[in-house]
């Protein structure tokens, strides 16, 4: 009788080829995250210089072909969200502020780094405001506009910036602000070298707390009667 076979000794140790440890899915998962970050860098660099750059050209850049760029990202607007996602996450390593500045010179630091980025990614912006809903693009920016409204409270409350308006709106302003200057930079209206210190001046300004007005006082009545217009010019006043 023929010696029996000892499967699970030929086998590795396995009893059957379903108990096999998945060995390729580590470094598919490897691979697969490789190639995403290369999309994506890729992607930032392209849109920046390009908003029209093609899907093609991109992978290109991303050194993947587009069979793995599509399964990745399987449209623009997929891998916009995820390049916008990835710029904005970058740009809040270098915004500025300092915690001990009054609210006036730490939003001005804030509103000179938020111009820097901003500049930075040139072209990304014109991609994104295009093939982006204003919802999604107010979403990925949530996180650097926490920033202004924490800046701006700080300053309502020590009494640098008014309060006769609502905080929402006052973030809403410095948000457009930001986008109008680089827009005015693109179409030629705005120097590029004086847009931070335009943005800052102007930002600043709408922010200040408006002085108290003081109460209307009553007028002022001449003694016996005299019209006020004459008294003390030596006119009589009508009787």
């Amino acid at each position: 009788m023929a010696p029996t076979t000892d499967r699970r000794r030929d086998n590795g140790g396995a009893s059957s080829a379903g108990d096999a440890p998945p060995r390729a899915s580590r470094p598919r998962r490897a691979d697969a995250e490789r190639s995403i970050a290369a999309i994506i860098d890729a992607g930032i660099t392209c849109f920046s210089s390009d908003p029209d750059v093609s899907m093609t050209a991109i992978a290109r850049a991303a050194g993947v072909g587009r069979v793995t760029l599509y399964a990745h990202f399987p449209s623009r607007e997929e891998l916009l969200e995820a390049v916008l996602a990835e710029a904005i996450a970058r740009a809040n390593h270098v915004l500025d502020t300092d915690a001990l500045a009054a609210a006036p010179d730490a939003l001005g630091q804030l509103i000179r780094s938020s111009w820097r980025v901003l500049d930075q990614y040139g072209r990304l912006r014109v991609a994104t405001q295009r093939d982006l809903s204003p919802a999604q693009l107010r979403r990925h920016h949530d996180s650097v506009l926490a920033r202004v409204t924490h800046l701006i409270a700080r300053g309502q409350e020590d009494g640098h910036f008014r309060t006769d308006l609502p905080r929402d709106w006052l973030v809403a302003t410095v948000y457009s602000l930001l986008h109008t200057a680089a827009e005015e930079v693109d179409a030629g209206r705005l120097p590029h070298n004086q847009a931070p210190d335009v943005l800052e001046a102007t930002i600043l300004a709408a922010l200040a707390a408006r002085p108290a007005t003081p109460a209307a006082s009553a007028p002022t009545r001449a003694p016996n009667g005299a019209d006020p217009a004459s008294a003390g010019s030596g006119r009589p006043g009508r009787h």
